[in-house]
């Protein structure tokens, strides 16, 4: 009877804070592995740009007109819509 209380904190701790952020683990890694040329995107450091080329495990951003970046996939941090970037 002295563990339930240990095992119940465990479960609710589960639920809380593990399955979330294993879940949006998923959901990043699915986007990741979606990206395809043209696609418009933003960096964890803020860079917006479009993709202009795709490797295994970097990705060359257009940040303006003659101006390419290489940064790695897991950088990215959001797909934004068509026609965001300018």
């Amino acid at each position: 009877m002295s563990m339930l209380p240990l095992v119940l904190m465990f479960v609710v701790l589960y639920f809380v804070m593990i399955r979330p952020q294993m879940k949006r683990q998923k959901e990043h890694k699915a986007m990741i592995e979606a990206l395809a040329k043209g696609d418009e995107v933003v960096t964890g450091g803020g860079l917006l740009g479009k993709v202009s080329k795709l490797g295994d495990s970097y990705v060359t951003l257009e940040v303006a007109t003659g101006v390419e970046l290489q940064v790695q996939r897991g950088a990215i941090v959001q797909v934004l819509p068509k026609g965001t970037v300018k």
